[in-house]
């Protein structure tokens, strides 16, 4: 632990406004940097990976400015604003088949209020014609990630969580806080299991994942890493 080392000021020196200055400058600035790290999502799980990257991301409807950037921004302070009739619909495509092991939504009600969801429905399929909805999520003033379970949704089970194994997801909301008619979604993060991570299904004998002497989790060495060969 580092100890912070002051030394008293003499009652006979007179500090400068300058320097008082500076000081209020530098909390002011301190409180920003608070205020931007507050406002961003968690750091990512160590045995999971998230593939949101992968996918091609659309909208039903949104307001200039609040689209899918918006909505896959890194800072929950940006989001989705939809504009138009509910259901409001997002659809996220991959371009192969993946499996979803954890799914979740940044919902805030302090900041949006009447655009707060507070009833989506969740469906997934190997294209938008063949979805069949898994989940449905109530709630009421949320703030913070939305977890979406995954339990039952016929992909099997991984460390005995639920697995969804799709092509297309499609994220619905039907209900709005008091009944407002366009919604706000603050960020949508979609992972699956990081087979890189050393030990079985990406995590050590004691259930954990193992981490390296520098703080890493580590991983296995690949084939062509090994010694070359002679033939």
């Amino acid at each position: 632990m580092v100890e912070r080392v002051g030394s008293r000021v003499p009652d006979t020196l007179a500090v400068p406004d300058t320097l008082e200055d500076d000081a209020s400058s530098h909390d002011s600035a301190t409180d920003e940097e608070d205020i931007a790290l507050s406002s961003s999502p968690p750091a990512p799980f160590t045995h999971l990976r998230e593939i949101s990257p992968l996918a091609s991301w659309t909208v039903s409807t949104s307001k200039p400015g609040c689209g899918v950037p918006a909505l896959l921004s890194p800072s929950t302070a940006s989001f989705w604003q939809s504009d138009g009739p509910q259901p409001h619909l997002l659809n996220i495509h991959f371009f192969k088949l993946v499996a979803i092991v954890k799914l979740r939504v940044y919902l805030d009600f302090e900041l949006d209020e009447s655009y707060t969801p507070t009833k989506m429905s969740f469906a997934a399929g190997m294209g938008e014609y063949d979805l069949v909805e898994f989940g449905e999520w109530k709630g009421e003033q949320p703030k913070g990630w939305v977890e979406v379970g995954l339990d039952g949704c016929g992909g099997g089970e991984l460390d005995g969580e639920g697995v969804l194994r799709c092509m297309c997801l499609q994220v619905r909301v039907l209900e709005n806080h008091q009944n407002g008619k366009d919604t706000h979604l603050r960020g949508v993060q979609i992972f699956s299991r990081d087979e890189r991570v050393k030990g079985p299904r990406g995590k050590g004998e004691n259930g954990k994942v193992e981490v390296g002497e520098e703080g890493y989790a580590e991983l296995e060495e690949s084939d062509w890493m090994g010694e070359p060969e002679l033939r």
